[in-house]
């Protein structure tokens, strides 16, 4: 841990030891499974990010039910990760497994449209603004194919990024800034994605101008708010001169509000009377039954359409913009979106969590003051995040130098210890649609305690 958040190095040290050590003897069924796992699965895991997103061992879940989830130790805890976002209508809603039970015995899937899909478009094009949509099962799938429309649309390649994103694990968004300079993210990328994406700073404008000036940007991919390096607030004028910019260069606009969606029922882009090309949802927006979602207006549908002239390879007519899966749109995902769009996620119950997130914020701060630390407070709707240092930064490269990733990792695993599951990389409590007033007081109390611990050595 590094000596930039007002606590004593060494005792947090000792306490985070004993928290892991803790965690590990109170949970035996988890530790065996993951043991008996690692023989048919790497890392002993279904999917990596079970692993990488906590500093201590992944537990084995057994259950959820509205804001709560239950592992095989028999550990209860108040979830206020939600599954990053994914959960924000609460685990299993009971609207939402009863239109996915009744769905179940109709059929699953058929390759071909069911009426809920209809229902589904048309309520996002009336919430979010966008009149015509497309379907996927995820965000990431979402985002490449917003990608490949704005680059047939525009004849150009280059997609524009801000420092701290994430957009999914598309290739083309899987870019950071290295020593300056553009790279691929992660192992296993082809190193020509460098030559195909750009990436700026959030909040600076002279930078996104400059970015844009070549006329060779085919889209920016932007988020209303960032939240993958803690919440980042976009300054005054911000989005109007990006929409402006954008439009001056020929360049696309895309609004990913697959994690801002949870602060406000038309997401921050109604919130705020943004303008985009795209609009991009993902995450809750069926309950958490894989689903990704964009919207654009019709003359970039029409882009979707089959062409006037297609070549044939091998008996396969050749031509059309690379859309679409097997799976996408399938009948009991557009069953679990119809229900959680319209009956869960409605008006009244944003009003709720964003009432609920104001709590939350003031808890906090209220908390960080009486310990004695300069550590500032960011949110929006039901969403809250603290960091590090006084003032919130305005970008990712802020961010990260404000981070202690080894102090988030106590906090985490303190909280699990005692009955509460925290978000994993970046710290942050979200409020759903299933917690109550209580639950935000059990977190605040919990954090209080944690915080008046961390600062006691």
């Amino acid at each position: 841990m590094a000596d930039l958040t007002g606590i004593d190095v060494e005792h947090a040290r000792a306490l985070h030891e004993a928290e892991n050590a803790r965690f590990v003897a109170e949970r035996p069924a988890s530790m065996a499974l993951l043991e008996r796992a690692r023989a048919s699965m790497p890392r002993g895991v279904p999917m990596s990010w079970m692993d990488d997103l906590y500093e201590h061992p992944p537990v084995w879940v057994s259950h959820g039910k509205g804001a709560r989830l239950t592992d095989l130790d028999e550990h209860s805890y108040l979830d206020m990760y939600i599954a990053d976002m994914s959960a924000f209508c609460g685990h299993a809603p009971d609207q939402v497994v009863d239109a996915v039970a009744r769905q179940m015995e109709r059929g699953i899937q058929f390759l071909l449209p069911s009426e809920d899909a209809i229902a589904v478009a048309e309520h996002l094009a009336g919430r979010y603004g966008p009149p015509q949509w497309q379907f996927t099962l995820s965000a990431t799938q979402a985002n490449t194919e917003v990608i490949r429309l704005a680059r047939e649309m525009t004849g150009r390649e280059v997609v524009l990024l801000f420092d701290g994103k994430y957009h999914g694990e598309g290739d083309a968004t899987l870019v950071v800034l290295e020593n300056g300079r553009v790279a691929p993210e992660m192992r296993g990328l082809p190193g020509s994605i460098s030559g195909q994406a750009r990436i700026v700073q959030f909040n600076d404008l002279g930078s996104l101008a400059a970015a844009l000036e070549p006329r060779d940007v085919a889209l920016v991919l932007a988020e209303p708010a960032m939240t993958n390096a803690g919440l980042l607030m976009p300054e005054d004028g911000f989005h109007e001169e990006l929409r402006r910019l954008t439009r001056d260069a020929g360049t696309l606009l895309a609004i990913d509000e697959t994690h801002s969606l949870v602060c406000a029922h038309g997401g921050l882009t109604r919130a705020w009377g943004l303008e985009s090309d795209f609009l991009v949802l993902g995450k809750s927006i069926a309950a958490g039954v894989p689903l990704g979602a964009y919207g654009m207006s019709a003359e970039i549908g029409a882009l979707i359409a089959p062409p006037e002239h297609s070549r044939v390879v091998s008996g396969v007519a050749i031509g059309e913009v690379a859309t679409g899966g097997t799976l996408f749109a399938n009948a009991l995902s557009m069953a679990a979106a119809r229900v959680a769009l319209l009956d869960v996620l409605t008006e009244g119950a944003f009003q709720r969590t964003a009432a609920l997130g104001r709590r939350m914020a003031v808890g906090l701060r209220e908390a960080i003051e009486r310990a004695g630390l300069q550590w500032s407070v960011a949110q929006a709707g039901g969403h809250a995040y603290y960091f590090f240092e006084p003032v919130p930064p305005r970008d990712g490269a802020s961010s990260r130098l404000a981070d202690d990733p080894d102090l988030r990792a106590l906090i985490r695993v303190f909280m699990a210890n005692r009955g509460v599951w925290e978000s994993g990389w970046w710290l942050g409590p979200t409020v759903s649609v299933a917690h109550t007033e209580a639950d935000v007081d059990r977190y605040l109390e919990l954090f209080g305690e944690f915080v008046a611990e961390v600062t006691r050595g």
